[in-house]
């Protein structure tokens, strides 16, 4: 399996919008090859301090959803989302293949 976290700081007072943003997401991803699962993880002690965790079957898998053209059009739509301060936010990547479970 390959674990795939992005995480982001929003304003405490936004952390709900966001959140709810990704309650209604368009699930477009849970289509994709290999696709295992979908995270929304908000830290315990920064509201704000948000993380998607996306679950393939492989890297491989993983790639192709990056390469897409549904993963393409779902991140022009963020960029184009009404509150500035939100569509400014660069989430931090980082990538795991799973090594043990």
């Amino acid at each position: 399996m390959y674990t795939v976290f992005s995480t982001f700081d929003v304003p405490n007072e936004k952390a709900e919008e966001v959140i709810n943003i990704y309650k209604n997401r368009s699930r477009s991803v849970d289509n994709a090859e290999g696709f295992v699962d979908f995270l929304l993880l908000q830290n315990d002690k920064r509201a704000g301090e948000l993380t998607v965790q996306l679950i393939f079957s492989t890297k491989e898998d993983y790639l192709k959803w990056v390469r897409s053209e549904e993963f393409k059009k779902i991140h022009d739509l963020e960029k184009k989302y009404p509150d500035k301060e939100l569509a400014a936010v660069i989430p931090t990547v980082k990538q795991y293949k799973v090594v043990a479970k």
